[in-house]
C-alpha cells in the first residue's frame, strides 16, 4: 500500500511539474513581450516607466526559474532523488515569496503607476511631431484609434501641442478622427490631418470644430489595466495554491524516499 501511494505521488508530481515547465515558458514569453512590444500602450509604459520595466524583468526571472524548477521536479520525482526534491521545494518557496512580494509592491504602487501614465501621455502629446517615425507616437495613435478616444483627460489635451495649434486651418490628430464600425480593422492614420474645405471656418484651428472623439483615454486605459491586473492577480493566486500543493507533494515524497540512489539520475 505504501509503495503504491509513493508511485501515485511520484507520477502525479511529474505531471504537475511538466505543467509548471509549460507555465514557466508562458510567463517568460509574457515578460519578453512586454519588453519588445511596439504596437500598443504597453510600449509607452515600458519605454517611459521604470516600475513597468521592473515588472517585465520580474516576469522573465520568475518564468526562467519556474522552468528550471519544473525540470528539477520532474527529474527528482521520476528518479526519487531526495536532493533534487529538496532543491525543488526550495525553488518553490523562493518563487512563492517573490510572487507575494511583487503582488504587495504593485498593490501599493498602483497610484504611482497611474500618475506616471498621465505624465507620460501628457508629455507625449505636447511633444508630438507630424511626420515623425517615433515608436511611442505610433503606439499612442494605435491606442486612440482602437479605444476610440482622444487625448488623456479629454481631446483638449491636444491644444497643448504648439505645432498643431499654430496651424491656420482646421487641423486635428488623425488617430482621433471619428470612424465607423467598418473602419475598425483599418490601420490608424498617423500625424495631423486637415479637415475638408467644407468644414473650415474663419476662426483658425478651433478644437471645437475638430471631427474627433471628445472623450479622453484615461478612464478606458486605466480600466483596461485594472481589468488585466485583476486577471493577473487571479492567475497568481491560483498558481500560489498549486505551488503549495507541489511543496506538500515534494515533502511527502522526500520523506518516503529513505536512501539516495544517484545511479538513477541520467548521465550525459
Amino acid at each position: 500500500m505504501g509503495s503504491a501511494c509513493i508511485k501515485v505521488t511520484k507520477y502525479f508530481l511529474f505531471l504537475f511539474n511538466l505543467l509548471f515547465f509549460v507555465l514557466g515558458a508562458v510567463i517568460l514569453g509574457f515578460g519578453i513581450w512586454i519588453l519588445v512590444d511596439k504596437n500598443s500602450f504597453i510600449s509607452i509604459l515600458q519605454t517611459s516607466s521604470t516600475s513597468f520595466k521592473v515588472a517585465a524583468y520580474v516576469f522573465i526571472s520568475v518564468g526562467a526559474l519556474t522552468m528550471v524548477m519544473g525540470f528539477l521536479g520532474c527529474l527528482g520525482a521520476v528518479n526519487e532523488v531526495r536532493c533534487l526534491l529538496g532543491m525543488y521545494f526550495a525553488f518553490l518557496l523562493l518563487i512563492l515569496i517573490a510572487q507575494v512580494t511583487a503582488g504587495v509592491f504593485f498593490y501599493f504602487n498602483m497610484g504611482q503607476l497611474k500618475q506616471e501614465m498621465g505624465g507620460i501621455v501628457t508629455k507625449l502629446i505636447h511633444n508630438y511631431t507630424d511626420g515623425s517615425e517615433d515608436n511611442l507616437q505610433e503606439a499612442w495613435d494605435y491606442v486612440q484609434a482602437q479605444v476610440k478616444c482622444c487625448g488623456w483627460v479629454s481631446f483638449f489635451n491636444w491644444t497643448e501641442n504648439p505645432e498643431l495649434m499654430n496651424r491656420t486651418n482646421i487641423t486635428f490628430p488623425c488617430s482621433c478622427k471619428k470612424s465607423d464600425e467598418e473602419d475598425a480593422h483599418v490601420l490608424p492614420q498617423k500625424g495631423f490631418c486637415e479637415a475638408p474645405f467644407g468644414n473650415r471656418t474663419q476662426s483658425g484651428n478651433n478644437p471645437f470644430d475638430w471631427p474627433v472623439y471628445q472623450e479622453g483615454c484615461m478612464e478606458k486605459v486605466q480600466g483596461w489595466l485594472q481589468e488585466n491586473l485583476g486577471v493577473i492577480l487571479g492567475v497568481c493566486v491560483g498558481v500560489a495554491v498549486i505551488e503549495l500543493l507541489g511543496m506538500f507533494l515534494s515533502m511527502f515524497l522526500c520523506r518516503r524516499v529513505h536512501s539516495e540512489d544517484y545511479s538513477k539520475v541520467p548521465k550525459y
